[in-house]
Parts: structure tokens; C-alpha cells; sequence
């Protein structure tokens, strides 16, 4: 298979497409790669205060682990996405699972809370390398319905990945026990991560550089792009563990962006392979509003189970294990509606996400107002999570079809990595904000209370993401209608 590096060449520009024979076995081997680095944002949710008792540390030590893992990983995406649009997915997914096997067994084996923080924004970092080679490896090796079935699979990774990671922590945490249970969250990487390479430099194929394509990596807009985002996603973690020096630094992201947007056009106009090519990406429909409809979401939806799980252990004594099973129909809801919302969004189209994102918004205001202080919990809480998980695992299967099913596979890396990078920014907002919002209100009014104005709140943001569907989906509306009229 031939891969391109990111150009201003039209779409007719790519060889002709010849299917590989073995693209479902290599597109399975991805996604299994693909699903061990999204779990590990949200597996160790459950495992904070077993966290804190086995360090010995604070709460925003603690906090460090979790979303540290989040910033290295936002601040990697894009680069890697481009390093594997210009060298290979394969080499890529090679480099990036051993640094993930090694600093996943750091994690594991580090004796103090300092290194665990090094080693866990060393994984996020090698995370960042892996993801962005699932959609690029999609748009290199599927056309047509078959591209929309495999990005479906990819939502449906990236959904139950999401979902699954406090049920999966929980269980882990109840077999292996609380004192240090939470070490072997990041050990089971290690065996994982072996078989991973095998199959990988097995399966996936090499890459041939065409002729005359150009392989130099836009080194100045890689800086200029991770500043931005370590500028604007640094003060929110650091916020979560209580500092508030860092938040001088968001007054430089929209600096930041300008001169990212000055850089790459610059380096388009000179003829050199951007690091995204924005103009390309622009005339791409849907593209900037699936960026944005994906950020909105997840800042939204990310905070909801983080926010539920520190309630349940902290507020009402539960253990990991029962926290993580009290989230199963979540998990669950989202496994049976993602792949299903991934084969019809080739017939429905933006409508999918729209019905869905209604659906989660009146799911996760059920959970609002009817689960908080009611007895038993579990019996409260289940049909409500249940129908918000059905509407949240149809969100991101559809999204991603629809924000780069038209994006050529010359940069299929690099725009799937933008759009990741969005999810993980919103994903680290959303946590800020939601437990914000969860401690402020329980100060003052109670556990209760606060878990309730948290859930609303990320409804709200959830609220957002469906103004933004609504939208677009009346905008191609409009669209097809004059399109028919001039026909």
C-alpha cells in the first residue's frame, strides 16, 4: 500500500485504489491498539482514592496522574498523525506501543506519586503517537460503504473505550485489591502491548514513499501547535490540583493559534507539506463543525463518569468495584448503539447524530433528577444510564464517519488527529469543570446537590453539541434544496 504525505493536491491526484486482502484483520489489530490507549483516560477514574492511600499523597497529585496522561496525550496527536501520514503507519504503531509497554510498566512499578506522574505523562505521549495511525490507516485502506463501516468500528472503539474504562478499573481494582490493585491498571498494558506488536509487524504493510512526494515534518508548526494547546490545556489541570498561577497562560493560546494559522499557510504557499493543511481542510463539508460538535461533546460527556464515580466512593463509601458495576449500563448502552449508528449513518446521515445527542441530553438529566439520594441506587440509576449510553455511543461513530470520510488518505493521520485533539482538550475542560462544579455545590448544599447541578451542567455542554448538529444538518438542507433548484 502507498501512503501520501499532507499536499494541496486534489483527491483525483491518489493512485487508484486496490484493496488490500487482509485490511479487516489490520483494521482489528488498530482498533485493539486503539481502545488500550483510550482506556487508559478513563480506567484510573475509579482508582483515585486508592491512589491517594497507596502514594500516600494528595488529592492534586493524584489529580496529575489523571489528567496529566490527557495533556501529554492532546499535545502529541497532531504531530503523530503527520509523522505516520510521512513514514508509515506501521513504523509509527511500532515506536509508539514500546514506548507505551515501557512507560506503562513505569507507572506500574514507580514507588513514589513523582514518578508515577513522569511515567504516566510518558504513556500519554506514546498514546498520542498510536491513536491518530487508526484513522489514517482507515482512510488508506477503505473506500466507499466499507470506509463508513470501518469508521464506525473506530467510533465504536473510541465510544466503549470511554465507557468501559472505570468498569474495566473497577474490576481490576476488586480482583487485585485497593492498596495496590491500581498498579496492575497499568501493568496489564504490558502483555497486551507485546501481542500488539507482534500482530502489528505482522500484518501491517510497509510503506512505499511514492515519487516526489515530500517527507519533511513542519517542525515550526509542531512547536507553535503543541504551545497552543499546552497553553490552554495546562491551566485546566493545574486548576484541578489547586494551582491558579498557570491560568496566565490562556491569554497566549489565541496568539499561539494565529501564528500556528500564519505558519501553515506560509508553509502551504512555499510549496512544503504543512502539518495540517487547513486550506484543504476547509473546503472539506462538515469538517470544522465535526471538530467542533466532537469538542463539545466530550467536554460534556467526560466529566459525567468521572463525576459519578468520585460521588459514589467518596460521597456514598462505595467500593471500585461496585462503582465501576453501577456504570455497567452505560457501558453497555454504548456497545449495542455504536457500531449500529456506524452502519446506518452511510443512509441517515447527520440525522443519526442529532437524534442521538438528544437522546444522551435526556438520559443524563434522568440520572439529574431522579438517581441522587434514592435507595437502592443501583435500581435508579440503571434505565437512565442505560437510554444516556445508547445516545452517547451513537454520537462518536457517526461524527467521525461525517467529519472524515472525504478527507483524502494523503491526510488521513493528521486530520483525524485534529479532530482527537479537539475530543481530548474538551475531555480535560469538561473533567475540570464538571468536579468543579461537583465540590463548589457540595460545600455549600451537599453531596446530593452537587452531584445533580454537575450532571445538569454537563447536559448543558452536551446541549451545545446538538445546537451545533441541528445546524449543520439544516445548513446541508438548504444546500441539497438549492442544488435540486439549479438542477
Amino acid at each position: 500500500m502507498t501512503e501520501h504525505v499532507v499536499d494541496t493536491r486534489d483527491e483525483e491526484d491518489e493512485p487508484a485504489y486496490e484493496p488490500h486482502p487482509h485490511r479487516w484483520r489490520i483494521l482489528s489489530v488498530s482498533l485493539v491498539v486503539g481502545f488500550m490507549s483510550l482506556l487508559d483516560v478513563s480506567v484510573v477514574n475509579v482508582a483515585v482514592p486508592s491512589m491517594r492511600s497507596g502514594l500516600d499523597t494528595s488529592a492534586g497529585a493524584v489529580q496529575w496522574v489523571v489528567s496529566g496522561y490527557a495533556l501529554a496525550f492532546g499535545l502529541t496527536l497532531v504531530a503523530g498523525g503527520r509523522l505516520g501520514d510521512a513514514y508509515g503507519r506501521r513504523r509509527l504503531m511500532l515506536v509508539g506501543l514500546a514506548c507505551f509497554i515501557t512507560s506503562s510498566a513505569a507507572v506500574g512499578l514507580a514507588p513514589n506519586v513523582e514518578l508515577v506522574v513522569l511515567a504516566r505523562l510518558a504513556q500519554g505521549a506514546s498514546a498520542g503517537l498510536l491513536t491518530p495511525q487508526n484513522s489514517g490507516l482507515i482512510q488508506q485502506l477503505f473506500r466507499g460503504r466499507e470506509r463508513g463501516r470501518a469508521f464506525g468500528l473506530f467510533g465504536f472503539t473510541v465510544s466503549t473505550a470511554s465507557a468501559a474504562g472505570p468498569v474495566v478499573g473497577g474490576l481490576i481494582l476488586g480482583l487485585a485489591g485497593s492498596e495496590d490493585g491500581w498498579r496492575w491498571l497499568f501493568l496489564v498494558n504490558v502483555p497486551i502491548g507485546l501481542v500488539a506488536m507482534l500482530a502489528v509487524a505482522r500484518l501491517v504493510p510497509r510503506r512505499r514513499r511514492a515519487a516526489g512526494t515530500d517527507g519533511r515534518i513542519d517542525l515550526p508548526g509542531a512547536v507553535l501547535l503543541g504551545l497552543t494547546v499546552l497553553c490552554l490545556l495546562y491551566p485546566v489541570v493545574a486548576l484541578e490540583g489547586g494551582q491558579r498561577w498557570p491560568l496566565v497562560l490562556l491569554p497566549l493560546v489565541p496568539l499561539l493559534g494565529a501564528g500556528f494559522v500564519a505558519w501553515e499557510r506560509r508553509t502551504a504557499r512555499r510549496g512544503h507539506p504543512p502539518l495540517l493543511d487547513l486550506a484543504l481542510l476547509r473546503g472539506l463539508p462538515g469538517y470544522v463543525n465535526g471538530l467542533a460538535v466532537g469538542a463539545l461533546y466530550f467536554t460534556g460527556f467526560t466529566g459525567l463518569l468521572l463525576v459519578l464515580s468520585i460521588h459514589v466512593q467518596e460521597g456514598l463509601g462505595m467500593t471500585p468495584l461496585a462503582a465501576g458495576l453501577l456504570l455497567v449500563p452505560f457501558a453497555l448502552g454504548s456497545a449495542v448503539s455504536a457500531p449500529l449508528a456506524g452502519r446506518w449513518v452511510a443512509d441517515v446521515g447527520r440525522r443519526v447524530t442529532v437524534l442521538a445527542l438528544g437522546v444522551m441530553v435526556a438520559g443524563v438529566v434522568l440520572v439529574a433528577l431522579v438517581a441522587p439520594g434514592r435507595d437502592p441506587l443501583w435500581a435508579w440509576l440503571a434505565p437512565p444510564l442505560l437510554v444516556a449510553g445508547l445516545g452517547a455511543g451513537a454520537v462518536v461513530s457517526p461524527n467521525i464517519t461525517l467529519t472524515l470520510t472525504e478527507v483524502p488518505p494523503r491526510m488521513g493521520g493528521a486530520a483525524g488527529a485534529a479532530l482527537q485533539t479537539g475530543q481530548r482538550i474538551g475531555a480535560s475542560i469538561g473533567a475540570a469543570v464538571l468536579v468543579t462544579v461537583y465540590q463548589v455545590t457540595a460545600d455549600g448544599h451537599g453531596d446530593d446537590a452537587a452531584v445533580r447541578a454537575a450532571l445538569l451542567t454537563g447536559a448543558a455542554i452536551v446541549l451545545l453539541a446538538l445546537a451545533m448538529s441541528v445546524r449543520a444538518l439544516r445548513h446541508e438542507r438548504t444546500d441539497a434544496g438549492t442544488a435540486r433548484t439549479a438542477g
